[in-house]
């Protein structure tokens, strides 16, 4: 989560043009309304029901993959793709010429003809080169697709995640979406890579088929074989066979990997949990180093090692079993043709070279029919892949729907009327599941005004100020903020972005939005002057600076965006009390007339606050319970402080 959210302007503070507003609003909705989702019948078994959630979740993916093609797609769509069809029936055409090349040569070689033999030598070179420039170019433009498709459609799932805090929101409802980023990176490019190879391999199969069991008709003819004192007939034997050898390869691969997709789809799953696994103890090494926590941490590893182990066993033995069919086919398919044809050719039915033509189409016929057999493995691993972005998208559809519809209730956002800054108008906020967290807050905000909010762990405060900055969607009334006002949320863990620290301390604006003096006075300001030299300094700064130290950066960060409301959730905890009142007197000194909303549990917060609302949780949802003023309080702190500086 990101420390800042501006409403209504954008990040400058300026008003944005109705021509940017609309391309932003198109861009975070680039699917115009989610599907709908379509439930298994009651009366399916679990095993039936489980089945038909696999198939709509391949559906889905289609959905919005196959837009790319559409309007809204990408504009070289197709014309690449017209390319490559192009492209593969030209190669197979170059194919059939290589074919009838070698009936000819080693006709030719039968014939001792010196000539002819070096003639189609020569052709041999042109045919070579053709073939291998189709095959490079058609690998270059097939490249394309996949990579422009990858980027299309990661685009447009980025922004729907992106779009209205969903990908905050996301951690906050059920569903099968864990670990998106693994699903966006690694599953989706999966997910686009391998249908362009199949659609590619299928059409290169047919196209090759199709012209080469004419070729095979065409030389074989019919074999006449002696049956019981009598003759039996077999026409386009050589055909025949090459189809009874596909369809019994195939369905042996199909019986013997029946289970590739189920175990691919586990195995991908269990490799997601061991990379969330790692990153998480990267990301909390320090809290685990001060408490020790390696070996649990270890033993969770091995737990979810040998998860990934046990997947891969598994897959191992799918692996095996459809080798041990796809290479004996391998070895058996070039000899087959040649065990038919030489009845025919010892009888001088046949010349050498159509031997060696029919051998050749036969190669090629069983490639084709084989393909299942040579992709059955990567088949099984994109079904996996497309059901798991399919999930995530069905997930960011649950969200999408439940921002156009009531429901569940929405928190409505508009703008206040007369002086008030902020107004909580009968503000509930609930769960998605509709369970109430606060209930009916009534609250009017004055600017200027600095407003503690107050109450016991669990009462909802951290829930309240994200439905006040627009990270927490559910629930009923609204939030109106002055017309003209920026927000900024400081949480209790500031986000450090990877870079410089001139970037970290001016995120979410770019690096050169001020200038390095200006960084350096905010620094300076908040304590972290000895950090000035260091701001073009590329380092991992977010495991480097401690967590103070951070909360102080996120403190500069404010007093550069110069915001008209702040909201502050605990995000001064990691401070000392002196630290803690130097932050505070520095955003009252420097922001004067900003508008302050702290949730705290410290009671010294109150000398920098003018007003205390206080929460209590309740059956049913939390509640407002007081509302009081604690503007002379301040003073009396203040003049307890000098006392006891004095006496020092």
């Amino acid at each position: 989560m990101t420390d800042v959210t501006f409403n209504p302007k954008s990040v400058d503070g300026t008003e944005q043009d109705g021509a940017e507003k609309s391309r932003q609003q198109k861009a975070s909705t680039v699917e115009i309304a989610p599907p709908d989702v379509i439930e298994p019948s009651p009366q399916l078994t679990p095993e039936e029901a489980e089945q038909a959630r696999k198939r709509y979740l391949l559906r889905r993916f289609w959905i919005s993959a196959r837009r790319y093609w559409g309007r809204g797609g990408d504009k070289l769509a197709w014309p690449c793709s017209i390319g490559l069809l192009t492209m593969i029936c030209m190669n197979v055409g170059f194919q059939y010429g290589i074919n009838r090349w070698n009936r000819g040569i080693f006709d030719a070689i039968e014939r001792h003809d010196a000539g002819t033999v070096y003639y189609l030598s020569a052709v041999f070179v042109p045919l070579v080169l053709g073939s291998v420039a189709l095959v490079t170019a058609q690998v270059y433009v097939r490249m394309m697709i996949q990579r422009r498709w990858r980027s299309w459609l990661t685009k447009t799932v980025i922004t729907r995640w992106l779009a209205n805090g969903r990908y905050y929101q996301l951690n906050l409802i059920g569903g099968d979406h864990k670990n998106p980023e693994a699903r966006i990176s690694e599953d989706l490019r999966i997910a686009t890579e391998a249908p362009v190879d199949f659609i590619a391999g299928v059409i290169s199969a047919f196209l090759s088929a199709s012209t080469f069991i004419v070729v095979l008709w065409t030389i074989g003819g019919a074999l006449t074989l002696p049956l019981a004192g009598s003759t039996i007939t077999i026409p386009g034997f050589l055909v025949v066979t090459a189809v009874l050898y596909a369809v019994i390869t195939s369905t042996v691969i199909a019986v013997i990997g029946r289970h590739f997709v189920q175990v691919s789809e586990v195995k991908n799953q269990v490799e997601a949990e061991l990379r969330y696994t790692l990153t998480r103890v990267r990301e909390n090494g320090e809290s685990i180093a001060l408490l020790g926590g390696e070996e649990e941490e270890r033993s969770d590893l091995d737990k979810t090692f040998s998860n990934v182990l046990r997947q891969w066993a598994l897959l191992a033995r799918q692996h095996m079993r459809t080798t041990f069919v796809s290479h004996g086919s391998m070895l058996i398919a070039p000899v087959v043709p040649l065990l038919l044809c030489a009845p025919k050719f010892l009888a001088g039915g046949m010349t050498l070279g159509e031997v060696m033509q029919a051998a050749s189409a036969f190669a090629i016929v069983q490639t084709a029919f084989g393909w299942l057999v040579d992709n059955y493995p990567r088949l099984a691993d994109w079904n996996a892949c497309a059901r798991r972005v399919a999930s995530l998208m069905m997930s960011l559809d649950g969200l999408e729907r439940a921002e156009q519809s009531d429901a569940l209730g929405r928190i409505k956002h508009g703008e206040t009327e007369g002086n008030a800054i902020l107004n909580l108008n009968d503000l509930s906020v609930t769960l998605d599941d509709g369970t109430a967290v606060v209930k009916e807050t009534q609250v009017e905000i004055a600017p200027g005004e600095r407003v503690l909010v107050a109450g016991e762990s669990g009462s909802g405060k951290s829930t309240l100020v994200r439905a006040i900055s627009g990270l927490w969607p559910w629930g009923h009334g609204s939030v109106d903020f002055h017309g003209d006002r920026r927000l900024f949320m400081l949480p209790q863990r500031p986000y450090i972005p990877s870079g410089t620290l001139r970037r970290a301390v001016a995120y979410p604006r770019a690096a050169d939005s001020w200038t390095p003096e200006e960084i350096k006075n905010a620094l300076a300001k908040v304590g972290l002057d000895y950090l000035s030299e260091k701001l073009e300094e590329d380092a991992p700064w977010d495991q480097t600076l401690s967590g103070g130290e951070k909360q102080r950066l996120a403190f500069a960060r404010l007093l550069l965006h110069a915001p008209d409301i702040i909201v502050l959730d605990e995000a001064t905890s990691a401070l000392d009390e002196k630290s803690q009142d130097s932050m505070m007197e520095t955003i009252i000194d420097e922001l004067p007339t900003a508008t302050i909303i702290s949730v705290a549990h410290r009671a010294e917060l109150e000398a920098f606050h003018s007003r205390k609302i206080t929460l209590e949780r309740r059956e049913g949802g939390a509640k407002l319970v007081s509302d009081i003023d604690l503007a002379q309080r301040k003073g009396r702190r203040n003049l307890i402080l000098r006392v006891l500086d004095n006496r020092r």
